[in-house]
């Protein structure tokens, strides 16, 4: 009995699904720097992952024309190993918070790793759909097949990376040095009391003199919901501390009166410029998104 041997023409529609695939995990693994805590060993399993992935939307379209349809199964398996992934990078980035300067804290981690999960299915997807274009291209011309399946997976990134672009801090408040002063032993930012917990004259001395600060303020009122959560503070004070460092002491408080949120701590570094883009750049948490459209439906439909 002959062997089915994959066909010449599956085998280039399967390496160039595999490369771009693969090409689009590359593009979206450098948003992730910032977030995971191992370098190279994080980038690593980036591009291994977002390779197995791409392998597997590239072996979907030929498996389907042979009628392999047990083949296809396995993408129902990859998905469930890709949220294995998920929950291992919740675990391992749980297991690190005690090691960290201030803990990223459970909304932050949980975003994370779902980001960590997304991006695999950014090069399955990819990888399918470049696949699917040299399948659909009715041409005997292998470079007009090959150039037209990249262009499909280009766009299909192109509008994924579209779609799952979330906002920052920097886009819904405004984030600027805040002044610090010392009264007796309480800690002022902007005249904003902080605290009164530093206690001796040498930690307030400390504080003075090297101390640094972030005042936020929200674009508008109902942006004040996303800033007074706890997990967005604490993720913003956590990309702060873990740019510049934490000699000692950070405190986070809020303004009743107008919704400003202070962030200062003594840091390792004392460079505002950094300060202010770390903040600016901490990615709004999921868990603190609201629709303002679908609030005021849920509210007129109550009336």
């Amino acid at each position: 009995m002959k062997a089915d041997v994959i066909s010449t023409e599956h085998i280039v529609m399967i390496a160039v699904a595999i490369t771009t695939g693969t090409l689009a995990r590359i593009l979206t693994v450098k948003e992730d720097f910032r977030q995971y805590p191992s370098y190279p060993n994080g980038y690593m399993t980036n591009l291994v992952t977002g390779f197995i992935a791409s392998a597997l939307g590239a072996v979907a379209i030929p498996a389907l024309m042979t009628k392999n349809f047990i083949a296809v199964t396995f993408l129902t398996l990859a998905i469930q190993q890709f949220r294995d992934v998920r929950k291992a990078e919740r675990e391992s980035l749980k297991d690190l918070e005690n090691t960290e300067y201030t803990s990223r804290g459970d909304a932050y981690i949980d975003g994370i790793a779902k980001t960590f999960e997304a991006r695999n299915y950014f090069a399955l997807i990819v990888s399918f759909c470049t696949a699917l274009a040299i399948q659909a291209v009715n041409s005997q011309s292998i470079p007009i097949r090959i150039a037209a399946g990249v262009i499909s997976g280009v766009i299909v990134l192109f509008i994924l990376k579209r779609f799952s672009k979330g906002k920052t801090i920097g886009d819904i408040a405004s984030v600027e040095q805040g002044s610090i002063s010392i009264k007796e032993t309480d800690l002022y930012v902007d005249d904003i009391f902080v605290t009164n917990f530093l206690g001796s004259e040498n930690a307030s001395s400390l504080f003075e003199s090297e101390g640094i600060a972030a005042v936020l303020t929200p674009n508008e009122d109902r942006f004040r919901i996303t800033l007074d959560h706890r997990g967005q503070q604490q993720a913003a004070l956590f990309e702060a501390t873990r740019t510049l460092g934490l000699k000692r002491y950070h405190f986070t408080r809020k303004d009743f009166d107008n919704g400003k949120v202070i962030i200062t701590f003594v840091p390792i570094l004392k460079d505002s410029d950094r300060l202010l883009e770390a903040i600016k750049k901490t990615p709004l948490l999921e868990s603190t998104k609201k629709n303002k459209d679908v609030l005021r439906t849920n509210f007129v439909g109550r009336n």
